[in-house]
């Protein structure tokens, strides 16, 4: 039979079990939320003509797209297309900002959830670099121009 001490000793390290046990229940129910608050996390953002209207999900990804009828004969192809595109990334941007907010009570102090969105929390400022785009002229159609070259020349 155990002595009484050895009995103290043995319900305080019983105690300090179950303490860590309730506190990894709670810590794997917040984790629970917080992920089905970031996957129901989405934006929407129409343009000022009112002509489109796109929807992002949680990861970025376009979920929906609604171009009004008269889209068709008010825009060329490549207006319409360069449109779908910056709002796509505009409601992204409002997208990233949601889940960072989502995402701000659970982090530790000083983290900067849209930083870690991104991929770049861990890194300085000189360490981040744009994206180069390869910008094509908005003038531009490509409308009149064969992509076939006479006599298969390449």
């Amino acid at each position: 039979m155990p002595s009484p001490p050895e009995v103290a000793v043995q319900a305080d390290h019983r105690a300090q079990v179950d303490e860590l046990l309730a506190d990894y229940r709670r810590s794997r129910e917040q984790l629970g939320a917080v992920h089905r608050a970031l996957a129901a996390v989405s934006a929407s953002v129409t343009s000022e003509d009112r002509l489109v209207t796109v929807t992002v999900g949680a990861q970025g990804q376009l979920t929906g797209l609604v171009i009004v009828e008269s889209a068709y004969r008010t825009l060329r192809p490549h207006e319409l297309a360069a449109r779908i595109v910056e709002l796509t990334a505009a409601a992204a941007a409002k997208v990233t900002r949601a889940a960072g907010e989502v995402l701000a009570p659970v982090l530790p102090r000083g983290t900067d959830p849209e930083a870690l969105l991104r991929g770049t929390a861990d890194l300085t400022r000189s360490e981040v670099k744009p994206a180069a785009r390869n910008a094509v002229d908005s003038d531009e159609t490509f409308e009149n121009l064969s992509w076939i070259r006479p006599g298969g020349e390449r």
